[in-house]
C-alpha cells in the first residue's frame, strides 16, 4: 500500500504558499500520496488566541524574509510583502473545499496563492478567483454559487473539526499516520514518518548514536 499523508491547507497562510508550490513534487518522489484537506485555521487561531502576527510587527517583517529567502532558493519570485490578512479568507476556502471534492481543487489552490503572492490579487477577491477558476477553465459563477452553498459551508466546517481534533494548529500542517507536523520545513519529517514510522536522522545525530562519520 502506497504511504498517505493529509496535507492540511488553508488560504490565508503566508507560509503555506511555499509548502503548495513543492509539497506535490517532493512527496511523488518519495513515492507517498498527499491527500490535499482545505480548512479554517483562522477560526482554530481564534478559539486558541494564536494570532501569529497581529500586533507582532517585528515577528512579521521576519516572516515575510523568511518566505521571500526560501522562495528564492526554490526558484520562485514572490512579491514580498503579499496583501495580507485576506478580508475573503472563508470564501478563498471554501471554493478549496468544493474543488477538492470535484478534482481541481490542488490546481486551484496553487493557482490562488500564485496570482496572491506573484501577482499581488488578493486570494478570495474577484480577481483572484476569476483568474484562478476561470484559468483551469471553470465555470467561475457557478464555481462560487456552489461554494457558497449550505452543503459546502458544512464540509468546511467538518474538516475544521476534523482538523482541530488531530491537533493541527496551524497551516501548512502534515498528519502522517496520527503524528502532526506543522510547517513547510517539516514537509520532509511527514513523509519519512509515513514511510518508516520513524525520522531520517541527520548526518550529527548519526554521529553522535555511531561516533563517528556517517560518510
Amino acid at each position: 500500500m502506497t504511504a498517505t499523508v493529509d496535507f492540511w491547507v488553508s488560504i490565508g497562510s503566508t507560509y503555506t504558499y511555499l509548502a503548495v508550490m513543492r509539497a506535490e513534487a517532493v512527496a511523488q518522489a518519495e513515492g507517498v500520496a498527499l491527500n490535499w484537506r482545505a480548512f479554517s485555521v483562522r477560526k482554530i487561531m481564534v478559539e486558541q488566541n494564536n494570532s501569529p502576527f497581529r500586533n507582532k510587527p517585528v515577528k512579521a517583517a521576519y516572516m515575510w524574509r523568511d518566505i521571500a529567502r526560501r522562495a528564492a532558493a526554490r526558484g520562485l519570485s514572490p512579491r514580498i510583502p503579499a496583501p495580507y490578512p485576506l478580508e475573503e479568507f472563508d470564501l478563498a476556502n471554501k471554493v478549496a473545499v468544493l474543488g477538492l471534492q470535484r478534482g481541481w481543487g490542488r490546481d486551484y489552490i496553487r493557482a490562488a496563492y500564485r496570482l496572491w503572492f506573484e501577482q499581488g490579487i488578493e486570494a478570495g477577491q474577484p480577481d483572484n478567483l476569476a483568474g484562478a477558476l476561470g484559468g483551469l477553465g471553470l465555470d467561475v459563477a457557478a464555481a462560487l454559487e456552489e461554494a457558497r452553498s449550505d452543503a459546502i459551508r458544512a464540509a468546511y466546517d467538518a474538516a475544521t473539526e476534523e482538523a482541530k481534533a488531530l491537533g493541527v494548529f496551524g497551516a501548512p500542517s502534515f498528519v502522517a499516520a496520527g503524528e502532526v507536523f506543522w510547517g513547510d520545513d517539516r514537509l520532509e519529517d511527514a513523509l519519512a514518518w509515513a514511510k518508516n514510522g520513524t525520522l531520517r536522522p541527520t548526518s550529527g545525530e548519526v554521529r553522535s548514536a555511531s561516533g563517528r562519520s556517517s560518510r
